[in-house]
C-alpha cells in the first residue's frame, strides 16, 4: 500500500512539472501575440480539375500493376490506347492492374461456385477451363477499352463537321482561330462531347505558351482519328502558306459531310444483304408453315 501511494505521488508530480514546463517553454509575448493576429496564413487552394487524386480503387489496381513488368513498348501502346478512349496516360498501370485482377477472379469464380461443389477440381477439363478464363480475363479489358475507344472515334467522326461549320462560322465574322474553338465547345449542344473536350484541351495549351501546331498534332494523336489528323493538317498548311482559313474549313467540313452521307449509303446498301440471313433462318420457315400447313392436313386426310 506504501508502495502504491508512493508510485501515485511520483507520477502526479512528475506530471505536474511536465506540464508546467512545457507552459513556460510555449508562452508568447504580448508582441508575438499581436503578430500572429495581423498575419493570417495564406491558403491556396488547387482546383480539383488541375491534380486529380486516384481513388482508393485505382491505387489497388496499380499496386497490382506494378506486379507485371512491361517495357517501353508496351507501355506506349497501353498509353496510346487509353488516351484514344478518353482516359489518361498516367492510367497505365491501373489498366494493367485490371487486367491481373480480372485474369484470377473469372477463374476462381468458376472453382469456387462451379468446379468445387462438384467436385471436379482435379479434371483436365476444370484446368483447360480455369487456364481459358485466366486468359479470357487478361484481355477483357483491353477489349473494353478498344470498344470504348471505338464509339468515342464514332462520336468524333459525327460530331467534327457541324463543329466545323460553327467554326467556320466565326471565323468569316472575323474572330481568331482560337477564339472560335472557344465558342464553339462552348456550345450547349456540343456539352460532354469528347471532340469539344480535346479542343477545351487545346485551348489550354494554347493559352499556356505552347504552340498550336505543336497542340493540334497532340490532339489528332490523342484522338487516333483519321479525319481529326486530316483537319489538324489542313490548318497548319493554312496557316503556313497564308491561304483563306474560312474557305478552307468550309470546303474542309463540305468533304466530311459527303463523306458521312456516303458512308450511311454505304451502310443502308448492305442492309439487304444482311437481312437475308434472319429471313431465311427465322422469318421463312414459318410463312411456310403457316403457308403448306393447311394443305399438308388436306393431304393426309385425303390419303387416309
Amino acid at each position: 500500500m506504501l508502495m502504491l501511494s508512493v508510485i501515485s505521488v511520483f507520477l502526479f508530480v512528475s506530471v505536474l512539472i511536465g506540464g508546467t514546463v512545457y507552459l513556460y517553454l510555449n508562452r508568447r509575448t504580448v508582441t508575438q501575440q499581436r503578430i500572429d493576429r495581423l498575419i493570417k496564413p495564406v491558403q491556396i487552394e488547387v482546383s480539383s480539375s488541375l491534380i486529380r487524386k486516384d481513388t482508393p480503387i485505382q491505387e489497388f489496381l496499380t499496386h497490382f500493376g506494378k506486379w507485371l513488368p512491361t517495357n517501353k513498348k508496351d507501355t506506349h501502346t497501353y498509353s496510346r490506347i487509353l488516351t484514344s478512349a478518353g482516359f489518361r496516360k498516367e492510367t497505365v498501370p491501373v489498366f494493367i492492374g485490371g487486367k491481373i485482377i480480372m485474369a484470377m477472379i473469372l477463374p476462381a469464380l468458376y472453382l469456387f461456385i462451379y468446379a468445387l461443389p462438384k467436385g471436379a477440381l482435379l479434371n483436365s477439363m476444370t484446368s483447360l477451363y480455369t487456364l481459358g478464363l485466366a486468359v479470357f480475363g487478361f484481355l477483357l479489358p483491353g477489349l473494353i477499352v478498344q470498344q470504348i475507344a471505338n464509339n468515342r472515334h464514332t462520336v468524333i467522326f459525327h460530331t467534327l463537321p457541324d463543329i466545323l461549320d460553327l467554326i467556320t462560322v466565326c471565323v468569316e465574322a472575323g474572330i481568331s482561330i482560337d477564339a472560335a474553338l472557344v465558342k464553339a465547345c462552348g456550345n450547349p449542344l456540343f456539352k460532354g462531347n469528347p471532340l469539344t473536350e480535346e479542343f477545351k484541351k487545346v485551348s489550354q495549351e494554347t493559352r499556356a505558351g505552347k504552340p498550336r501546331s505543336d497542340a493540334m498534332r497532340d490532339m489528332a494523336e490523342r484522338t487516333m482519328v483519321q479525319d481529326v489528323s486530316a483537319f489538324v493538317t489542313m490548318l497548319i498548311q493554312t496557316e503556313r502558306f497564308g491561304t483563306s482559313l474560312s474557305k478552307a474549313l468550309r470546303i474542309h467540313s463540305d468533304s466530311l459531310r459527303t463523306k458521312r452521307r456516303q458512308i450511311a449509303e454505304e451502310k443502308a446498301a448492305k442492309t439487304a444483304v444482311k437481312l437475308m440471313f434472319p429471313l431465311v433462318i427465322f422469318v421463312f420457315p414459318s410463312l411456310f408453315v403457316v403457308l403448306l400447313g393447311p394443305a399438308v392436313i388436306m393431304l393426309k386426310d385425303v390419303f387416309k
